[in-house]
């Protein structure tokens, strides 16, 4: 064995500490550009809802016992949107003194957001004004019901391409 072979290993390891190191700089680098948006799936930062994830839950326990509430919008589209839902009690008498606020939403990009509020209420049925959206693709519905004490959450996923929503 000769000398030389020897001097060979410490280059080698000193080349795959830097080469790991390195990776590891430019990982960070490039997330650090990437933005990153909070969950909104309740309308608040993920830090908040998790902190109240079981006021949550019971709140919406709490709703489903007293109240129902359907998305009844027949298809989300790029122009001209209408987002209906219908609200009754638990006997299927329409509920007609609700306050609902809707957050239209792609996921996990804020800057197409669309809120809706003051909706018009004919026998249970919420009915929002037109409104169109930036891009085709996948987007949230979120919304906010609150009939006097009770408060529900109820988040649908739509997409422009396609006629099914469903709740997450």
């Amino acid at each position: 064995m000769s000398k030389s072979e020897g001097k060979i290993w410490p280059y080698a390891i000193g080349a795959s500490i830097l080469l790991v190191f390195g990776a590891c700089v430019a990982t960070l680098v490039i997330t650090h550009t990437i933005p990153v948006e909070e969950s909104d799936t309740y309308m608040m930062g993920y830090h908040e809802a998790d902190a109240k994830a079981n006021e949550i839950i019971k709140d919406r326990i709490a709703f489903d016992k007293l109240y129902k509430i359907e998305y009844i919008t027949n298809s989300l589209s790029k122009e001209k949107t209408i987002i209906k839902y219908k609200l009754t009690d638990i006997s299927g008498h329409a509920v007609n003194d609700a306050k609902i606020k809707v957050i239209i939403t792609r996921p996990n990009i804020h800057k197409y957001d669309l809120e809706l509020i003051n909706p018009s209420v004919d026998n249970g049925i919420y009915t929002f004004e037109s409104v169109s959206l930036e891009v085709d693709g996948r987007w949230d519905v979120m919304a906010k019901v609150n009939i006097e004490e009770s408060q529900r959450f109820f988040n649908v996923k739509a997409d422009t391409r396609q006629k099914e929503a469903y709740e997450y």
